[in-house]
């Protein structure tokens, strides 16, 4: 293949990209203020100034296009995780380390943050399920890390995986309440990474407690509940 050609190709992917970016850009921006079951093709296209027939050299549909923008909006937090994760394994200083990551991550990318939070249970089951399965890597991720300091000593997979989804789930609320601070709604972003340290202080002193289905762990000999309590 001569370098004309070779270059000529080069011009062509760079600029499909360049495109394909530009679509996502200007679905993140239009889903702002609406879902994407409700965003339409062509105000996509629009925006971006190019025909609606255009848009399938680079997504089969709107879904395929929510499918991407859910990998963008939550890809690079991946990194920002496992940094806090390999961090010191202190319980307080992994919490102020975890919510000013997200709070950071909050101010770097609101629109990214507000689509995840809409889409998480929004109408486009393709998107559902993409954001379910970046959730459920996060998780995997945190009771990795979690499994390996010494207060889960003796807990099972099942317990430290469903432990992982706890903190997971818990980030994924502070996150949806540190942008309803930056929009002036609730309460201000102080007093929301206040709330989210002591809650996940909360959730770090029943893990030291925690006492799984066989009655082991420091609890145990406890009463039991009385039925329908």
């Amino acid at each position: 293949m001569s370098h004309t050609s070779t270059s000529a190709r080069t011009s062509r992917e760079t600029q499909k990209a360049r495109t394909r970016c530009a679509l996502l850009d200007a679905g993140l921006r239009l889903l702002e203020n609406k879902s994407l079951s409700s965003l339409g093709l062509r105000e996509v296209t629009r925006v971006v100034g190019m025909a609606p027939a255009a848009f399938y050299r680079h997504f089969r549909d709107m879904s395929d296009l929510g499918v991407a923008l859910v990998d963008e909006s939550l890809g690079s937090l991946h990194s920002v995780v496992r940094e806090i994760l390999e961090g010191p394994r202190d319980d307080v200083e992994r919490i102020e380390r975890t919510v000013g990551a997200i709070a950071r991550y909050v101010r770097e990318h609101p629109t990214h943050v507000r689509f995840v939070a809409r889409e998480r249970h929004g109408g486009v089951p393709a998107v559902r399920a993409a954001i379910g399965r970046e959730l459920d890597r996060f998780a995997d991720e945190v009771a990795q890390a979690l499994a390996a300091d010494d207060v889960s000593a003796g807990w099972s997979a099942e317990d430290i995986r469903m432990l992982g989804q706890l903190y997971v789930d818990h980030v994924v609320m502070t996150a949806s309440a540190f942008l309803d601070a930056a929009l002036g709604e609730g309460p201000d972003e102080e007093t929301v990474a206040r709330t989210a340290c002591r809650q996940l202080l909360l959730i770090s002193a029943g893990r030291r407690n925690w006492v799984d289905g066989t009655g082991k762990g420091p609890s145990a000999g406890l009463p039991a509940p009385e039925p329908g309590t």
